[in-house]
């Protein structure tokens, strides 16, 4: 049985995240906008949002000891007082919008059509927050992953995605993704020089990337919600994952990925990458 949020967060402290760091309003304003817009395509505002206000309140108060401010919801679901917003109470509102969604979601699919379902909605936030953010840094997208230059501004675009991500705070410490691979996986050596990747793909095989993140804010969040129901946000990854799909190519962490499993200063997703035509 899977744990409740008490149990996991008593399995899994993150006494680094105690102290909370500011986030930048252009990043929490686009992502407002993304979360706020798919949950209302699942409940009823006027109803619902007081519950993810409860939801947030429980949670800053046992994840954080901290009150939360009583206005957490209304604010950010109206894009109010974003730019007083914090780390932790991002973290709040990231996990109390998905977990109410989750919820919403239960009742409409079970079993593996519910897993989907849940993974479906985490991409059309992903895919809401890209469309955004591509316009703010005014991306050079490839359309296909077919030659070197599809290549380089892919890499281009991916940096510049990372660097935007490290300055607004929503990963504290690191970002790097790699298409130089040297590791295991399920008992499987990979070894991919960045080089063969084209290749790869030219030849309907998969290829590998390895991302890197230093302190994502929601990682406490994302920790509790896949031990809790079995699917976490992941943020970053589902906007990555959006890039990708803008240059033909379908691209996403492992299925088997834990986000428990690693130290807050460096989780690492393998992720596979195969062309789509």
């Amino acid at each position: 049985m899977s744990p409740n949020l008490a149990a996991a967060a008593a399995e899994h402290p993150f006494p680094d995240y105690q102290d909370w760091w500011p986030l930048g309003s252009p990043l929490l304003t686009m992502m407002a906008r993304a979360i706020t817009e798919q949950w209302c395509r699942l409940a009823s505002p006027e109803d619902d949002l007081a519950e993810v206000q409860s939801l947030a309140t429980d949670y800053v108060h046992l994840v954080y000891a901290r009150t939360a401010r009583p206005t957490l919801a209304s604010s950010f679901y109206r894009l109010s007082e974003l730019e007083t917003f914090e780390s932790g109470e991002f973290d709040a509102l990231s996990y109390a919008f998905f977990r109410s969604a989750f919820s919403a979601l239960s009742f409409q699919h079970s079993g593996k059509d519910l897993n989907t379902a849940r993974r479906q909605f985490t991409q059309r936030v992903g895919a809401r927050f890209f469309a955004q953010l591509t316009d703010f840094l005014t991306l050079d997208l490839p359309q296909t992953l077919s030659s070197e230059d599809d290549f380089n501004r892919l890499r281009h675009a991916i940096a510049r995605v990372g660097k935007f991500l490290k300055s607004e705070g929503y990963l504290r410490s690191h970002f790097a993704f790699h298409f130089d691979v040297h590791t295991e996986h399920a008992g499987r050596c990979i070894q991919q020089p960045a080089t063969r990747l084209l290749p790869a793909l030219r030849n309907g095989e998969t290829a590998y990337a390895l991302y890197e993140m230093g302190h994502p804010v929601i990682l406490p969040s994302a920790v509790y919600l896949y031990r809790t129901v079995g699917e976490a946000q992941h943020h970053s990854s589902r906007t990555i994952e959006e890039l990708f799909a803008r240059a033909d190519s379908d691209a996403s962490e492992t299925e088997d990925f834990d986000p428990s499993g690693f130290p807050s200063s460096l989780v690492v997703e393998l992720w596979e990458i195969r062309r789509r035509n």
